[in-house]
């Protein structure tokens, strides 16, 4: 955290031709967010200035060079280049491409090197970034490699996080990313992020089963029993508060969710249909297991309503927050962890939505 005591938010703006320029002004236009943080868009000062005028919004937007040049009582832009970049809103380019990586390169850097706290991610277009240079599916993947730790998605709102054991793996090839020793390194590395990122004591922790009805004792697959049970009687013998697995297509409709503090699911689709259908527009996507904070919204470039000015910034602003309070509880539990007799102080999030 920097000498004003303001945690410093670096974001990168993602793809130029979808809506995270729009989310992310629109998140930043109130004067008063500046109280609470200083933010540092990664991108240019030209690009943005651009933005801002189209989607006519009120920003003090201010340039620099060098991270060292930090305002705090302004939105800070970081030139990330020079060149001016066209924009064709809604058009899918791998020029433009390149420019969300050039964003997203230069912010991770800064979040190796502490110039920044916390990273928050505009969407990114999974396809048109693809390069020599850049071979990721994604944002983890691109983080786990370039940070310490084991990343986890972790889609998360104000009742409900949902963690996955595979997140963009083509559905032929799940079962076979599904070890045994896969299942035990994400579910310890959500308890501890539970622990760690949300201060739960001694968290629950739900398991979603792999095949249909848990495979019905062997009928629609045995991995559930093979795999599966196994890992999780070892591991709640241990003392972790880990139950399931859980049939699937049932967990979320009783409510039965609403009894844990996470729920892991199998693949991407089995965890995130149900949390977008309950939380879309609100949940924020966390990367957890790693040495540093990154967020991003639950939505992507949405290129259909790109530059019409008609973009919600609620998870974007939702996100932006979390990272803040998830910052702010690692410093905590961290403080506490090494005087564990100190009285913890920190009383309620830091951001809470209006409900």
């Amino acid at each position: 955290m920097n000498k004003q005591n303001k945690i410093v938010v670096g974001i990168s703006i993602g793809d130029l031709n979808g809506i995270g320029s729009e989310v992310v002004l629109k998140t930043l236009q109130d004067p008063r967010i500046l109280d609470f943080f200083t933010p540092v868009i990664f991108a240019s000062l030209e690009i943005m200035n651009f933005f801002k005028a189209h989607y006519h919004l009120e920003c003090n937007l201010f340039g620099i060079d060098k991270l060292e040049a930090i305002n705090h009582k302004k939105i800070n832009v970081f030139n990330t280049w020079k060149e001016s970049v066209t924009i064709n809103f809604g058009s899918e380019n791998p020029k433009i491409g390149s420019y969300a990586i050039k964003s997203l390169s230069a912010s991770v850097a800064a979040l190796k090197n502490n110039k920044i706290d916390v990273l928050v991610t505009a969407p990114i277009n999974k396809s048109n970034i693809q390069s020599e240079d850049f071979n990721y599916p994604g944002h983890t993947d691109f983080l786990n490699l370039e940070l310490e730790g084991e990343s986890l998605m972790l889609m998360i709102n104000d009742s409900l996080r949902v963690g996955l054991l595979t997140d963009h793996v083509a559905v032929k090839d799940i079962s076979k990313r599904i070890t045994k020793e896969l299942i035990e390194k994400k579910i310890r590395t959500i308890k501890d992020s539970l622990i760690k990122d949300f201060g739960i004591r001694k968290p629950k922790i739900a398991v979603l089963g792999i095949n249909p009805h848990n495979g019905d004792h062997g009928v629609i697959g045995s991995e559930d029993d093979t795999v599966l049970r196994p890992v999780l009687k070892n591991l709640f013998d241990e003392g972790i508060l880990v139950y399931g697995p859980y049939a699937a297509d049932s967990f979320f409709g009783t409510g039965n969710y609403e009894n844990f503090d996470a729920i892991i699911a199998s693949y991407h689709d089995q965890g995130l249909v149900p949390f977008k259908t309950l939380s879309f527009g609100k949940g924020v996507n966390y990367t957890a297991g790693l040495n540093k904070v990154r967020t991003s919204p639950d939505h992507g470039t949405a290129f259909d309503i790109a530059g019409k000015n008609i973009a919600d910034n609620a998870s974007f602003k939702a996100a932006v927050f979390n990272a803040i309070d998830i910052f702010k509880q690692r410093e905590e539990h961290e403080t506490l962890s090494n005087n564990p007799l100190k009285t913890s102080t920190h009383k309620k999030p830091f951001y809470k939505k209006k409900q």
